[in-house]
């Protein structure tokens, strides 16, 4: 049931209206909110703001070198798919309209990684966004706060037998259940992600991983309220 050592720096990116450096175990991401007062142009006078999300993992974030993904000229699926799902996940958690006719966009870059990058980026973006908020209320921006909870992102998985909660690059490489759970501080599911890696599992392992990352995740909502406090 023990997740890695967790870590939430607030302020890490002075430059942003509201940023985070998270630190989960030896996966480090940092995540800056940029405030941007106009919409996409498909949301254009539709009384109503938008969050988005940006991920990246610098080319030394692993043990080997990886490529930017610039020099390829495009983005890889593997960056879409995580970069989409961490916009979901913040939409999830927050008045669109009550925001008004402005944009989020969460920048998240790895500078470390050893597994659960994606899970971590969200639980860091939150943060981010929830201190840009607090910096537009500041500036009597907002009419009312945006936010209508917190979310966060764990992952749990069956590791030679085991169930195991937040898995680092070793354990999620053997794993033979593969779970991303995203979850808001209510307890309620906004995404969740999962194989077997190898043989079908059991009804009855699904219901205990999903117990063990409610349980993890209870962690993470903790360091995100601690990180906006100081903040």
């Amino acid at each position: 049931e023990q997740t890695r050592p967790i870590e939430i720096i607030p302020g890490a990116a002075p430059n942003a209206e509201g940023s985070a450096l998270i630190k989960i175990g030896r996966t480090h991401v940092l995540c800056a909110a940029t405030v941007e007062e106009r919409v996409p142009r498909w949301l254009s006078n539709k009384g109503r703001g938008w969050v988005t999300a940006e991920y990246s993992m610098l080319p030394r974030a692993t043990k080997e070198r990886t490529m930017r993904e610039a020099v390829g000229g495009k983005q890889g699926g593997r960056t879409v798919e995580i970069q989409r799902l961490i916009g979901r996940s913040l939409r999830a958690v927050i008045d669109l309209e009550a925001l008004g006719e402005r944009q989020i966009i969460l920048d998240c870059d790895v500078l470390q990684a050893d597994g659960g990058t994606r899970c971590a980026s969200i639980t860091g973006a939150y943060v981010a966004l929830a201190l840009a908020l607090n910096n537009l209320g500041e500036r009597r921006k907002l009419k009312r706060n945006p936010l209508k909870g917190a979310v966060a992102a764990i992952s749990v998985g069956v590791v030679r037998g085991t169930p195991l909660c937040d898995l680092d690059y070793e354990e999620d490489a053997s794993a033979d259940v593969d779970f991303n759970v995203v979850m808001t501080d209510q307890h309620a599911f906004v995404e969740i992600q999962g194989t077997a890696e190898k043989e079908p599992f059991l009804p009855a392992t699904l219901d205990e991983l999903l117990v063990l990352a409610s349980t993890g995740l209870d962690h993470l909502f903790a360091a995100q309220r601690a990180a906006i406090a100081r903040g």
